[in-house]
């Protein structure tokens, strides 16, 4: 029944491992025509989930399955890169055997795996402003997540992932890691770093963060990017805000190119990147609708990357507005259904192997072979939020020996969120907004 499939979800802790971490059991809760598996991949530099759909293309078509079972959906649609021949040879061979299910070639281009241009390029169909793909009866879910599903049919909780480990470490991988692993540990993994003096990007360089080594691989880490300390991007990263601001005043050209490039203004969304800096570089806003729109931004980098000739970071300003307006009470009034594609969108798609160059980023751009062993470590620190919605409430004492896959966190009531289980068998040594298990044996 539909109604078990959700709640095996719920119990396995599935987040969308894409990196929004939305919880997977709500999405399956839904009554959809379409499902749509999210299989572009287009941050650079990553490579895990074409790595998994040619490791465990059965699995992939499993979790569809499960998800098109669950949702009623009646058709399924893997949205995969053409340029990903392994798997798509993979794929087809599994997929044969049920008619309702198809492959759907996309161009390599940036963001091909944002949902609103996914769901277009794969249905022709355009989600409201503001809206999801539920909107128009359609689920779409990340390669990892649905792979996840069909392990959660077999009794398995999410306890690790396999995460990409690439650029300046001595042997790029992409290997499967406890959640929990320390960043630091996942680098020494692959080598170590090569250079001295470097930070680290997780998640790819248009919508990652730089990050502490401190910090743990969580449901949804698929990349850990170890740079240069003065590479740009990460400089655009950990620039303050007030100095965005002061640049931003002095060297906007007001060019209009960040807004050209804009995967949602080119869906026909009320989001203007252009305006919004002119509104920052004059103390005003032209219009009020200008900078409300900084509600539709998905973050996706690409007016800041690959649109501005003066090096600003239009997509930051965009993020700081959002959050003000927020913070001022202001709700996001723009929810328009009738949207018109722009006539020039086909033309202004961001090829990825032009955005590695514009990231400087060709001579990382490597090989990450994937090991199918698990790291072994000798502690975790698992964060009690890994998802969208309220963190997990602990369920465990510091001091008890817990088993791996026991569940340690489980939903508040009432509330949006996913569980929590034990990625190694070991002893709470504390608890906290992370939960630290100690390896015993």
């Amino acid at each position: 029944m539909s109604s078990d499939i959700v709640e095996m979800a719920r119990n396995s802790g599935i987040v969308g491992a894409g990196g929004a971490g939305f919880p997977t059991h709500i999405k399956l809760s839904a009554k959809v025509d379409t499902y749509i598996v999210n299989a572009a991949e287009c941050e650079p530099l990553l490579r895990v989930d074409q790595q998994l759909m040619v490791a465990f293309p059965e699995k992939l078509v499993n979790g569809l399955q499960l998800g098109m079972k669950a949702t009623g959906a009646k058709r399924g649609i893997i949205a995969v890169k053409r340029k990903y021949k392994a798997a798509i040879k993979k794929l087809k061979q599994v997929i044969k055997t049920d008619s309702r299910l198809e492959i759907l070639l996309l161009d390599d281009v940036y963001p091909a795996g944002d949902e609103h241009v996914l769901v277009y390029e794969a249905l022709g169909k355009i989600i409201p402003e503001s809206g999801l793909p539920l909107d128009i009866g359609v689920v779409v879910n990340n390669v990892y997540t649905l792979i996840n599903l069909s392990e959660a049919s077999e009794g398995k909780s999410i306890v690790s992932r396999y995460v990409t480990i690439t650029g300046a470490v001595k042997n790029p991988t992409t290997m499967d890691f406890p959640i929990g692993t320390s960043i630091k540990d996942a680098i020494k993994a692959a080598g170590g770093a090569t250079i001295d003096n470097y930070g680290i990007l997780i998640n790819g360089p248009m919508m990652g963060k730089a990050i502490d080594p401190k910090e743990a691989i969580t449901k949804l880490t698929s990349g850990i990017i170890v740079l240069p300390k003065d590479h740009f991007v990460l400089k655009m990263k950990n620039e303050r805000i007030s100095s965005k601001v002061i640049v931003t005043k002095a060297a906007c050209i007001r060019c209009q190119l960040c807004t050209e490039v804009c995967p949602r203004f080119l869906l026909g969304h009320e989001l203007y990147p252009d305006k919004v800096m002119r509104g920052i570089a004059w103390g005003a806003p032209e219009r009020p609708e200008y900078m409300t729109g900084t509600f539709l931004c998905v973050e996706c980098g690409a007016c800041t990357y690959y649109g501005c000739p003066m090096g600003l970071d239009p997509c930051k300003m965009m993020t700081e507005v959002k959050e003000q307006l927020r913070a001022e009470g202001l709700k996001n009034s723009h929810n328009r259904k009738v949207l018109s594609i722009h006539p020039e969108r086909e033309y202004r798609k961001l090829p990825v192997k032009r955005l590695i160059s514009r990231l400087d980023l060709i001579s990382y751009n490597h090989d990450c072979p994937i090991q199918k062993r698990k790291m072994q470590v000798r502690q975790v620190s698992i964060p009690l939020k890994q998802h969208i919605g309220d963190p997990a409430i602990p369920i465990v004492k510091v001091g008890e020996t817990v088993e791996k896959g026991a569940l340690i966190g489980k939903i508040p009531d009432g509330s949006l969120g996913a569980v929590i289980h034990a990625s190694i068998s070991g002893i709470i040594r504390h608890i906290g907004q992370e939960i630290v298990i100690e390896k015993t044996k």
